[in-house]
């Protein structure tokens, strides 16, 4: 701001300096009026107000105002000498500069008083003169010198302001797209976090929890350890499979394929394979399934599988039901587990009751969770119609 300032003041002196030479080599050449032969100013006392405006010049962006009251009386003495050319130009810049760097009623009023001031003008001049034709010509110069610098520069103003105004007007836009650019960053990687939880957290819980129990029951039979194997196999197999997936979409960033996705009509075998040595699971299917938009599919199955990830971890022993209904426009879902007396076998974070909730509200569902009587109910409802309506509008 220091250096613009300085900048500034050295432009106002070098516009100063060559307005005085200008001047002077107007006045060298006669470009001046005079009243009457008989009173002529010597070329000396023309430098005084040739000066004082020069002077003024440099307040004509530091204090404008200031500066347009100082050249004021020094036009006005030119005038009585008889009006020069040079010092009409320069008092048109005085009032020029005091309109654009004043404040935007300072050059209404000034807008005002050029007017009457050259209205006075030519009604002077007309009534000295007797003429009609000379009163025009003079009120004609008095308001190109005076109204016209005005008029001037209330336009470079009103296009400078616009101009800012569509500068803010840009970067407000382009703030939003930014914001806008961040908050689907932001969208994605949520929807990528959830995704990966829910696929590597069910398939991981269950290898540790069968591999715990072959590592801790030191005269587990022949057959226990063979099913606990086929277990940690099976879901090994299928977080790899899912794993490979999702790298191979986040590679091509493209479109998910409907065909990829895990569906419902899987969940047996993903019902199966959440059982634990203490803890059996069951599935029961109401209703006929109808066509499944691919993100409803989706979000019931991973909403059914984060709820036997945390049956692993956290139920107690007994049975763990799972019940999918379909019925009129919406797919229903119950996941009850037995509660847990001696705390969790697993640690959690708690982010599966959230990416669980997120998938239900995303498409305008249900989602609740919590005791009921002996038992850790999930509850979703999840409305086919949705995603369909959203199509057809």
């Amino acid at each position: 701001m220091h250096r613009l300032r300085r900048l500034t003041t050295r432009q106002d002196a070098l516009i100063a300096a060559g307005s005085l030479v200008g001047g002077l080599v107007v006045l060298g050449a006669h470009g001046y009026t005079l009243w009457s032969k008989d009173w002529d100013v010597s070329l000396w006392l023309r430098l005084v107000p040739l000066s004082g405006l020069c002077l003024a010049m440099l307040l004509r962006r530091k204090a404008p105002i200031t500066g347009l009251l100082l050249a004021t009386p020094f036009n006005f003495a030119d005038v009585v000498f008889g009006p020069s050319l040079a010092t009409a130009m320069i008092y048109g810049d005085a009032l020029y500069a005091a309109s654009l760097y004043g404040r935007r009623r300072t050059a209404e009023w000034l807008l005002g008083v050029t007017l009457a001031g050259s209205l006075a003008v030519a009604a002077g001049v007309g009534i000295v003169l007797h003429g009609v034709a000379v009163a025009v010509v003079g009120g004609s110069v008095a308001g190109v010198v005076w109204v016209a610098p005005v008029l001037t520069a209330m336009a470079v103003r009103e296009h400078r302001e616009r101009a800012e105004a569509e500068r803010q007007r840009a970067e407000q836009v382009a703030r939003l797209a930014e914001m806008d650019r961040r908050a689907a960053v932001s969208a994605e990687r949520a929807r990528m976090a959830r995704e990966l939880h829910d696929v590597i957290a069910n398939h991981l819980s269950a290898v540790a929890l069968h591999s715990s129990a072959v590592l801790k029951v030191p005269d587990l039979d022949r057959d226990g350890v063979n099913r606990a194997m086929e277990v940690i196999r099976e879901n090994s197999v299928q977080g790899l499979a899912e794993m490979r997936r999702m790298i191979g979409l986040l590679r091509e960033g493209g479109a998910e394929d409907p065909a990829a996705q895990p569906r419902l009509a899987e969940l047996g075998r993903l019902v199966r394979g959440s059982a634990r040595s203490d803890l059996s699971a069951r599935l029961e299917v109401t209703g006929d399934p109808p066509e499944l938009p691919a993100a409803v599919e989706l979000a019931a199955y991973r909403i059914v599988q984060e709820a036997l990830t945390n049956a692993l971890k956290h139920a107690g022993p007994g049975r763990a039901d799972v019940r999918v209904a379909y019925g009129g426009k919406r797919v229903v879902i119950d996941v009850l587990s037995p509660l847990g007396r001696d705390g969790s076998r697993l640690p959690g974070t708690g982010s599966g009751l959230v990416g669980m909730r997120e998938r239900a509200v995303m498409l305008a569902g249900e989602f609740d969770a919590g005791p009921d009587g002996a038992h850790w109910r999930v509850h979703a409802e999840l409305p086919v119609d949705h995603l369909q309506g959203e199509r057809a509008s």
